[in-house]
């Protein structure tokens, strides 16, 4: 009896180790987060192009009233206090309104905020093809003025220069914690 207790249990933890094992992130290739869209230039911008270096993606509007400007003067501010540092990272600002950001709008909205982060855009179905490169929401959502306004992730993703996602810088975070992330993916 003692003995067939014994193997129940070896059995039993084999099971559950596996089970465990089958949950637990794998080493080996980063998530693939292939995407090509295009600069305010016209220029074609893939994600080959980002392939061993740090970068951090933010997806918004220009047409946004509030959250979009506010995480770009804050990224510009981030980026200014972590010092040279800040030249080893990639910021992207991704639009996810290609009906109205067009390559001149952006142009001129990326003039308020620090010249290193690089404005993206793409037909709608590149935008979605980024969007979903990076598990990321948006939605068109009609206002009460015949127009529209954009529903999006409000997060910065972090991609580390080996292509793993290092985590996500919110906003609302302490400032300390904001900056230590991103001097952390910039050592990446």
């Amino acid at each position: 009896m003692r003995r067939r207790s014994l193997i129940g249990l070896a059995l039993g933890a084999a099971i559950a180790g596996a089970a465990v094992a089958a949950f637990v992130p794998r080493a080996g290739q980063p998530k693939q987060r292939a995407f090509t869209l295009q600069t305010v230039d016209g220029k074609p911008f893939r994600s080959a192009d980002l392939a061993g270096k740090p970068y951090l993606v933010f997806f918004g509007f220009t047409h946004c009233p509030d959250v979009c400007p506010t995480t770009l003067f804050e990224l510009t501010a981030l980026l200014k206090d972590i010092g040279p540092a800040a030249d080893r990272l990639t910021p992207l600002f991704v639009s996810i309104d290609p009906e109205r950001d067009t390559a001149d709008l952006l142009t001129l909205y990326m003039t308020s905020f620090d010249p290193r982060i690089v404005a993206l855009r793409g037909d709608a179905g590149q935008t979605k093809a980024a969007a979903d490169a990076f598990s990321a929401f948006y939605r068109k959502v009609p206002t009460a003025s015949d127009s529209y306004t954009m529903e999006h992730t409000a997060g910065l993703f972090l991609i580390r220069a080996d292509g793993r996602l290092q985590g996500m810088l919110d906003m609302h975070e302490p400032r300390e914690t904001q900056l230590q992330k991103l001097k952390l993916l910039a050592s990446s």
